[in-house]
């Protein structure tokens, strides 16, 4: 079995404790989610797994080694971790070709991983000509090169599109269902969400979880019912008789706190109230990463001094951003 092993890592730097006596597994079978603020130290963790950055103290190993030890390392673990990395005059099967061989993989295999990520018409161009989210896939490319068993993401979906988002997703999860391990960085949230099975997350460079998503997310928000009736009153009633706490939201909507849509259901059908909406609120892996990161981030700005503008019904173009080609 081949896992990242952390145990007691430690660095620290001149003004700052970067990580602070870390100790998880990452296991092969599942994609693990790797969240935190900025600063918390998931970058400064990433290089050090990778040997791109010595520890002041504790050890951390990929199949019970660490990365230096590991001969032509990139048949054991693929990483993405700088999309700009690649050399701007090479081309990006130059550049893959140039890992290829540094490495002893056959050169069949470069383009094996061009038609992979989407980019074997663009093999030829060079790297500087490719937009944000065709170098994410060439880093992505770089990664899979080795067929290794371990890969590891910081912000794979950075500058995809749609459905580049999509495939990486898929990608992900498919490397996972291959009994490989798979740690990813990322500060998006809903799309962590969709693809991550086990969750580890960091503050201050220390570990604050280590937990599968789904219990994450259960203990750390509880679930809501949103009900809208013709009896308002007589339903607020009913729910206080029986231990709930109604609060009525902006929009005259009852809403009921650490509650169970079938048990509302149940309680206003007894009592001939009729509803005209009976609606659960889902917890979301943001609420909860907000919740447990709230006392950790590193930078925050103040509050907006007054209530935010609402969403607009009609959807504008928007500004201009890299995005993938």
């Amino acid at each position: 079995m081949t896992a990242i092993d952390v145990k007691d890592l430690t660095k620290v730097y001149p003004r700052v404790r970067a990580v602070d006596r870390l100790t998880f597994s990452v296991r092969p079978g599942q994609v693990t989610g790797f969240l935190g603020p900025n600063g918390a130290g998931k970058s400064t963790t990433m290089r050090l797994v990778l040997g791109l950055d010595r520890p002041t103290s504790g050890t951390a190993t990929i199949g019970g080694r660490p990365f230096t030890e590991l001969d032509e390392p990139l048949r054991h673990v693929g990483a993405l971790l700088d999309a700009q990395a690649p050399h701007g005059s090479r081309t990006a099967r130059a550049h893959l070709l140039a890992l290829a061989a540094s490495n002893r993989i056959p050169d069949r295999r470069v383009d094996e991983v061009l038609e992979q990520t989407g980019i074997a018409s663009v093999g030829s161009r060079r790297v500087k000509t490719f937009s944000l989210g065709m170098r994410q896939r060439l880093g992505v490319a770089a990664a899979l090169l080795g067929d290794p068993e371990v890969l590891l993401l910081d912000e794979p979906s950075n500058g995809l599109d749609p459905e580049g988002i999509i495939w990486i997703r898929e990608l992900m999860r498919g490397l996972a269902a291959e009994n490989r391990t798979v740690l990813v960085s990322s500060h998006l949230m809903g799309e962590t969400a969709s693809f991550a099975d086990h969750l580890i997350v960091l503050g201050k460079g220390r570990l604050l979880a280590d937990t599968p998503t789904k219990d994450f997310i259960a203990s750390r928000v509880k679930p809501r019912v949103r009900v809208r009736t013709t009896e308002p009153a007589r339903l607020r009633e009913v729910l206080l008789r029986h231990g709930h706490a109604p609060a009525e939201s902006d929009d005259g909507r009852v809403l009921i706190e650490n509650a169970e849509i079938d048990d509302i259901g149940l309680l206003a059908a007894g009592e001939g109230i009729v509803l005209l909406e009976l609606a659960a609120e889902e917890a979301t892996l943001e609420q909860a990463y907000l919740d447990l990161t709230s006392g950790e981030t590193e930078f925050s700005a103040p509050a907006p001094a007054g209530p935010l503008p609402t969403t607009p019904t009609s959807i504008s173009p928007p500004t201009s951003t890299p995005q993938e080609a």
